[in-house]
């Protein structure tokens, strides 16, 4: 058996992602605790409820875990529906508990990646128009600002604003995420009120700590023509592809948002984004259709890929390394900020880890500035409209009792996280099935 290292540079953060809504429990304050309680909006009749108690206190030991098991980083999110109950009240106990989990970090040897905005409004902003109003991007920083202020001595990393694209397109466009509508110029509105909100908290986070790295975190979508001979399908593909993946960050390089036929000036968005952070799942092939409520194009994934546990994620390697190849054309370092495969029974997701993991490292070795890639997610959480359906977690989650479960993935991705790249001899023992792949001969 040959014996070889896939090497990561030195310093480069292993760690793990999750979302206060998803993790915390009892946000009963925000657009996703009311969405909930709304019959048909998710699936299987599913709330949230208490999450994974990590408001009630057991963020520490899932974070022991994670730096148990090698982990150097994690990225979490603050809910603005906490630190700010009401358009006047500032909550300090709830930043006091963010303090908390960063000094726990810091006493650990974790860095922290802290997302300001991860899907979730506070009730009274969604009364105001939620992202559609004029006066969020202010609100925001002022937000941003308070946030920096309370938590910047512990926190360099940050990203204000999760996965806009997926906000936007689900809130907007599919009416599957809060508000629930199907309106294309009122998601243009919203999503260039989300640029205009980064810049304002890009600047307010700079102001506070000028040594901070604010950067964004795009949910990159790998679509390609279900037919390479046909020009409609790469035609559509195209379409989709830039509006989904190009919208947002683009507005950081040239100042204007430009998506489908819609188009605005944000000269105040250019150069406000120190890192890009890449969020990649999956890759789908669109075939052209006449229907433009589906924007002209039917989504399948390739029929030789694996299926995650539900069908949610088609498993395709190959992606990652793409993703990261449009990400390395924005000229900023690249962190992974979310990746990862939903797997009830753990079958699929330990090659999928390091297979993913493989394509960062053949990434970095072209010399991309990759400095750090978090798992989604450290234990299984309320994945949004799919609910307790789908489990993404290295460990699983008991929901009625709120026990840990240890899954063999766990120890796959502390390996990689120890040695700083993925060795020979722990494919060989972990992952036997794709040992001649990533190390043939």
């Amino acid at each position: 058996m040959p014996e070889a290292i896939f090497q990561f540079p030195a310093g480069f953060l292993w760690g793990t992602a999750t979302s206060a809504h998803q993790v915390e429990g009892n946000n009963k304050n925000n657009s996703w605790w009311k969405w909930e309680s709304e019959p048909g909006r998710i699936r299987q009749g599913h709330t949230s409820g208490v999450a994974c108690d990590w408001w009630g206190g057991r963020w520490k030991e899932d974070l022991e875990r994670a730096q148990a098991a090698g982990q150097n980083a994690h990225r979490f999110s603050v809910e603005w529906s906490r630190i700010q109950p009401s358009p006047e009240r500032w909550d300090d106990d709830a930043l006091d508990h963010y303090r908390q989990m960063l000094l726990f970090m810091h006493q650990h040897e974790m860095t922290p990646m802290v997302t300001l905005h991860h899907f979730t409004d506070p009730l009274w902003l969604m009364e105001m128009g939620g992202w559609e109003s004029e006066a969020v991007p202010r609100l925001f920083q002022k937000y941003a600002r308070r946030v920096a202020e309370a938590l910047g001595d512990l926190v360099k990393l940050w990203t204000p604003i999760n996965e806009p694209n997926v906000y936007m397109f689900s809130g907007y466009f599919e009416g599957t995420f809060p508000p629930g509508k199907r309106d294309s110029k009122s998601g243009f509105t919203a999503l260039t009120n989300m640029v205009k909100a980064h810049a304002a908290a890009y600047d307010a986070i700079h102001e506070v700590q000028p040594e901070a790295e604010v950067g964004i975190s795009i949910h990159y979508r790998s679509l390609q023509p279900q037919s390479s001979w046909s020009p409609l399908d790469k035609w559509i593909a195209g379409v989709q592809w830039h509006a989904f993946n190009d919208a947002f960050p683009l507005a950081f390089a040239t100042g204007t948002l430009k998506l489908l036929n819609m188009q605005a000036a944000i000269p105040e968005a250019v150069d406000r984004m120190d890192f890009t952070g890449v969020q990649y799942y999956t890759r789908e092939l669109v075939t052209f259709i006449l229907d433009p409520r589906n924007t002209f194009g039917r989504r399948t994934f390739p029929e030789d890929a694996a299926r995650s546990t539900t069908g949610f994620i088609a498993d395709v390697p190959a992606g990652m390394f793409e993703a990261l190849k449009w990400a390395k054309a924005f000229r900023k370092p690249i962190y992974v900020t979310e990746n990862g495969v939903e797997d009830e029974d753990d079958s699929l997701r330990p090659r999928y880890i390091v297979e993913h993991i493989h394509q960062t490292w053949r990434a970095a070795n072209f010399n991309y500035r990759i400095k750090g890639y978090f798992y989604w997610s450290l234990v299984d959480n309320f994945e949004w409209e799919r609910g307790w359906t789908q489990r993404f977690g290295l460990w699983g989650l008991d929901v009625e009792t709120q026990q840990r479960i240890h899954r063999r993935s766990v120890d796959v991705y502390a390996a990689i996280c120890r040695d700083n790249g993925i060795s020979s001899q722990m494919v060989g023992s972990l992952v036997p099935e794709i040992f001649s792949k990533l190390f043939p001969g």
